[in-house]
Parts: structure tokens; sequence; C-alpha cells
């Protein structure tokens, strides 16, 4: 059993498969030690591979003194000096595989949060983007808590080229990308059948299609091993399992409970500021952070338009019958895409400046210190109140201001 893990999270693994898809590694200039073993070109007598994969032993036995026990890049040996650690050189030969595999790992960021969900809440039902959203926050929770919690690290560079820098100092398994992929693909299929008339196998191949794309991207992109994607998956398919008899009610409550919105808001709060503790920054704290603050602002936004009896979800019976997609339906979801998404961008960077602004001044700090604002008193509450306003904006404000520019047919609503 251990050896089939040990495989699944071989770093060759993914190395084969970028080889499969044109990408190669053609040179690894990463440091420059005091005793010579590697020089300005990035030669040494034991060979890259080698030297990375003892690092990243001394790492896992507590040897090395790295700043970032899950970075390839950093060392503060008494034998090591970096002089220069640039990422190590590639060569794509097949374009169409990387455009496919870059474009898809996109799904699990910002854009992504900004831009996907809120598209099914404008265009198509707002209770879809209500279970998406629920779903959503739930299970990349328990996936970025469990990468903080193992501690298990990314597939080490070299062998592995590593497309994306953002998230390197993040923790691997499990992949949170494949975690919401999985999720959203497959909750909306199962919700939108429910209130939409559309053929289910061919919503079932569009899921597994999409899902499949993103889990393959963090391969290609080199930021997961085989095992973190397989658990990922896995994971998220658990959960899904077993809140599936649930989602009636809870959007019952959600919506009914007099003390839906104080909870929405205080347990994401407290989940946030609970999150688990590392001896370095990491991102996933601060993006956890964002996904729970746009639940907890889209509840709230929910609950308060079933208060003013206006929730813009479809009107049943269910399931409807869409209508035919034509160019004046298309141009009519371009437009409240745009406006909607202009709306959001100007809450994020109003709300944004305003909070950041507060903190810093309350705890007497430059706005433009970066490692003032990823102390977590400040980190949290800035990005939680800009992403609760957000789902805030998304859920009340948007909708309504449809349909005073009229671009939302109330008929089709309740």
């Amino acid at each position: 059993m251990w050896g089939v893990i040990s495989y699944l999270n071989s770093p060759e693994l993914v190395v084969g498969f970028q080889r499969c898809c044109g990408l190669v590694l053609r040179e690894t200039r990463s440091f420059t030690t005091q005793n010579g073993c590697i020089n300005a070109n990035g030669s040494d007598k034991d060979g890259p591979v080698t030297i990375h994969r003892r690092k990243a032993e001394q790492v896992a036995n507590g040897t090395s003194r790295a700043q970032d026990s899950n970075s390839n890049y950093k060392c503060d040996s008494s034998q090591y000096e970096i002089k220069e650690h640039p990422r190590p050189h590639y060569e794509v030969r097949n374009w169409i595989f990387y455009f496919l595999f870059v474009t898809s790992s996109t799904l699990g960021h910002e854009v992504f949060y900004i831009t996907f969900l809120p598209c099914i809440h404008w265009n198509l039902d707002p209770f879809l983007c209500r279970r998406l959203v629920n779903v959503w926050a739930v299970v990349m929770y328990i996936g970025q808590v469990m990468k903080d919690i193992l501690k298990l690290p990314r597939p080490p560079s070299p062998p592995v080229v590593k497309l994306e820098t953002r998230v390197d100092a993040e923790y691997g398994l499990p992949s949170t990308h494949a975690m919401a992929a999985t999720a959203i693909s497959f909750t909306l299929l199962l919700s939108a059948h429910e209130r939409v008339k559309f053929p289910f196998e061919l919503g079932l191949i569009v899921a597994v299609v999409l899902s499949a794309l993103v889990c393959l991207s963090r391969l290609y992109t080199g930021m997961h091993s085989v095992l973190d994607v397989i658990c990922g998956v896995v994971i998220s398919a658990a959960i899904m399992a077993v809140s599936y008899p649930y989602w009636g009610t809870v959007d019952f409550l959600q919506l009914h409970s007099p003390i839906s919105p104080v909870v929405a808001v205080v347990l994401p709060l407290f989940l946030s500021y609970k999150y688990p503790e590392l001896d370095h920054y990491s991102t996933t704290r601060g993006d956890t952070t964002i996904i729970l603050a746009c639940s907890a602002g889209c509840s709230v936004g929910y609950w308060v338009n079933e208060r003013l009896g206006l929730t813009f979800d479809l009107a049943g019976p269910f399931p409807v019958t869409l209508p035919p997609l034509t160019l004046a339906a298309l141009g009519l979801g371009v437009a409240r895409f745009m406006v909607g998404l202009v709306m959001l961008v100007l809450t994020r960077q109003t709300v944004r400046w305003a909070s950041l602004r507060v903190l810093c001044r309350i705890y007497g700090v430059s706005v433009s210190d970066v490692d003032a604002r990823r102390r977590k008193e400040i980190e949290v509450p800035y990005k939680f109140s800009t992403y609760v306003s957000i789902g805030l904006v998304n859920s009340i404000l948007v909708n309504r201001v449809f349909v005073m520019m009229g671009l939302w047919d109330l008929g089709n609503s309740v």
C-alpha cells in the first residue's frame, strides 16, 4: 500500500506527463554554493536533480534550516549561499496543451470567484449560485485546512517544471483545484437537473471533461502530484455524497431561519481567525478567508432578498424549459455580465482601500508595508470585509440594478 502511495506521489510521474504534453525542462540554474558544487551555469558534480532531492530530504528530516519547509528555492544552510534563484527554464513544444491546461488551472483563482459564480446568478438562476457557493465554501475550507495540517510538500523543481509561483509556499495534499472543480461541476449538474430541462447525459460528459481538465492542469503546471489530485477528487466526492441529502434543508434554513444571517457571518469569521497557524506565511489563510467571506455575504444577501419578497429565482413549475439562445439573449447576458462585473470590481477596490487604511491606522503600520498586511489581525478583517461586501452586492444590488436598466425580466422570477 505504501509503495502505491509513494509511486503516486513521485515527481517522475508529473515529469512524464509534462513531457508527454510537450513541456520539458531545459536549464536548471538555481544556486551558487560556497563550496562550488554548482557553478554559474547551473552545473554540479552530483547533478541538479540529486542536489534538490538531497535538499528535499533534509527538509523532510528537519535537518535543513530553510525558511519555508515547502519551498524548493530557499536554503539557509551554512553550506549553501543563494546568489540567484530564477525559475528553471523550460521549453513548450505543444502550445495547444499549454494554453488548454494553463487556462483550465485558473479555476480556483480570484478571477474565477468574481466571474463564473456571479454569472450563474445573473444569467441563469440565483438558486444554483446559492447552492454552488455553499458546497464550494465547505469543500474549499476542508481542503485548505487539510493542506496546512498534513504539511505535505509539492513536487520538487527540478525535475518538475513549475509554471506558477504564487502558491509555491503552500503545501500540496490535497489539490484544492481538483476539489473545487469536482464540487462545482457535479453540484451544478445535480442541482440544475432539478431546475432546468437538459440532457443529463450531456451534462455529465461536460462535468467530467471540465473537472478532468482542471485536475490534469495541476499536473501540467507542476503544482501537484498524482496523489494530490486523486485525493482532492476523492475527498470532494465524499463531502458531496455525505452532504447531498441535506442540501434542501440547508437551503431552507438559509432563507427562512431568523438566525441565518448571524450564523452566516459569525461562523466563517471565527473559522478564518482560527485557521491553522504555520511557521511561515502562506496564501492559504487569505484565500480561505476570501472564500468564506464570499459565502457569508451571499448567504446574508439571499436571506435579505427572501425578506424583501424578491429572490430573482426562476419561476416554476420545475424543471423549466430555457428559452432558445438568440443573439438578443446573448447580448443581454453579456450586458448583465459587464454591468455586474464593474459593480463587483468597484466594490472590491473601494472596500479594500478603506478597510486597509482603517486597520493600518489602528495598528500603527504603513499601508504599503506588505509584511504588516500579512499579519492575521489585518489580513483577516480586511479580506473578510471586502469579500462580504462583494457577496452582498452580488446577491442584493446587482439584480435590482438590472431591473432599473431594463436588463432583467421580472416575469420569469419569483
